[in-house]
């Protein structure tokens, strides 16, 4: 018997072991069973602790306490499913538990956190009103004002995937121009060094006086945000590419085409995924503040609503979905960079 079957044949110490080599610790059911009792303390303090006294009742108090209660009883779902599944045979179930075990401390972190945002804001109202408000007051935006925000967030995400696509292309056009022509180089080189340390918002006044539109103007913004960063990683990416890839392809009879598309871009790739993220990053705060100045309808519209009207927690609401909404955008840029350079898979974390 071989070292690597002997190792195979013994039991796992602290649970039973997994496909991908781990094991369901032996503490599983105890995590599990700590978050749990925390999250039902979340909800105990929402419902049954009265609010501030000297202040109205917030609403949808009761709905929130009953969503609390649904992820406390999800929590301790898990508990004596840990317990079965421990001793018994590798499982995508066991899988499943395992992944969902790295989340227990953020699980309880976020229990403790809203348990204490409720007490200060709602219960003892140390957090002064309206500036400060509690967690079903979010609950109450997405219930109530869901019609709004939705048509908001629909208006910001098609600005944002138009204006950065026009960037990123240009941009991957405009960097192979420049490094793969010297006299491309010679003339553009110099205007992208001038405008390019420039925040795009400094051209917000052009920008509203030069396009016949708000809404061409805020695209005009956020393209030029992301392709700057595009167009410098993909110059650099191909002016970097090693001109041994180019002897061999012209000695198998490569044209200047074929020498462009087959061999300067691919291997310029992952700089200009490089560019694509930075790019993306540049572009959220572009959004916000183009739409804040000009159009009629979007997150950065909804969010001046909000504070003109001092209603924080629309503001709150917004500004969480905006977060969610931003990093599954990266979170998918990130999917495509890994189809895309399989090779490369991992060296770049999110």
């Amino acid at each position: 018997m071989s070292v690597n079957d002997t190792a195979a044949a013994l039991p796992a110490v602290n649970g039973a072991a997994l496909p991908g080599g781990g094991s369901l610790p032996s503490s599983l059911p105890l995590r599990f069973s700590a978050a749990a009792l925390l999250w039902f303390l979340a909800a105990g303090v929402t419902a049954l602790w009265p609010d501030a006294a000297d202040a109205e009742p917030w609403e949808r108090t009761g709905e929130f306490a009953s969503l609390l209660v649904v992820a406390a009883g999800l929590l301790a779902l898990l508990v004596p499913l840990t317990v079965v599944i421990r001793p018994t045979a590798p499982s995508r179930l066991a899988s499943a538990i395992a992944g969902l075990s790295v989340s227990v401390p953020w699980l309880v972190a976020l229990a403790l956190g809203v348990t204490g945002w409720e007490i200060l804001t709602a219960k003892l109202g140390l957090l002064p009103r309206p500036f400060f408000v509690p967690p079903q007051a979010l609950l109450e935006v997405y219930l109530d004002d869901w019609p709004r925000l939705l048509d908001c967030f629909a208006a910001s995400l098609k600005l944002l995937v138009t204006g950065f696509a026009v960037g990123s292309v240009l941009g991957v056009v405009t960097g192979v121009a420049i490094g793969w022509s010297r006299a491309v180089g010679y003339w553009v080189h110099p205007v992208l060094r001038l405008i390019g340390p420039l925040p795009a918002t400094a051209w917000l006044p052009i920008a509203f006086f030069a396009f016949p539109t708000s809404w061409s103007a805020s695209v005009f913004l956020i393209a030029l945000a992301s392709g700057v960063p595009v167009t410098v990683l993909t110059w650099s990416g191909v002016a970097g590419v090693n001109s041994a890839y180019y002897d061999i392809a012209r000695t198998l009879g490569a044209s200047q085409r074929f020498l462009v598309l087959k061999v300067a871009v691919p291997a310029a790739m992952p700089h200009v995924f490089v560019g694509l993220f930075m790019g993306l990053g540049a572009s959220f705060a572009v959004l916000v503040v183009a739409e804040m100045l000009g159009v009629k309808s979007g997150v950065g519209w909804y969010l001046q609503w909000a504070q003109g009207w001092a209603a924080y927690g629309n503001m709150y609401a917004a500004l969480l979905v905006m977060a969610l909404v931003c990093s599954g955008l990266v979170a998918l840029l990130f999917r495509v960079r890994d189809h895309l350079l399989a090779w490369q898979k991992g060296m770049l974390k999110w």
